[in-house]
């Protein structure tokens, strides 16, 4: 299975505007390249960046803007032939990453199986718990395992009604 990958960095003082402008030309590029191709789209996974502002942008935009954006610019260049989107972390915390992606899900309405293929974001906790010591090979794997649980909550847009089920309790 052929995974297309065009990822706009977070790098830079970019708003989430330029950010969406500079996606969308991506992805129309890449699909305009991939039907040229005769590329079977049912048969592929894309990987794409979430619309979101550079990491060294004055405004950070909110999670709701994140997702409206990041669907908005999806449908507007991504063919529903397209089975599933596995999102790239791109330099998000991994409570970011993963915010965007359940608040995604939640809002709903595309054709695509949302999901995420997150590196940093799944790793950055258990590398810190593990800190290269074995009698902490434990903390690391649960650490891992909880990242692994709430990305997949988030995948189906529920990772938000845990965190509010956990604060009313």
């Amino acid at each position: 299975m052929p995974i297309v990958e065009p990822e706009v960095l977070m790098d830079g003082t970019h708003d989430a505007a330029r950010c969406d402008e500079v996606t969308r030309w991506v992805l129309q590029t890449v699909f305009s390249e991939l039907a040229e191709q005769r590329v079977a789209l049912e048969g592929i996974v894309l990987k794409p960046n979430m619309i979101v502002s550079g990491k060294g942008s004055v405004r950070q935009a909110s999670v709701d803007e994140v997702a409206e954006r990041t669907i908005a610019a999806l449908k507007a260049t991504v063919p529903s032939a397209v089975p599933g989107i596995a999102y790239l972390s791109g330099g998000q915390s991994d409570e970011v990453a993963t915010a965007h992606l359940s608040r995604m899900n939640e809002i709903g309405g595309f054709p695509w199986q949302m999901t995420f293929s997150y590196g940093r974001a799944l790793q950055a906790a258990p590398q810190k718990a593990w800190s290269g010591k074995p009698e902490n090979v434990a903390a690391a794997q649960a650490a891992f395992l909880h990242r692994a649980r709430m990305n997949g909550l988030a995948s189906q847009g529920k990772w938000n009604e845990l965190l509010e089920r956990q604060k009313a309790a």
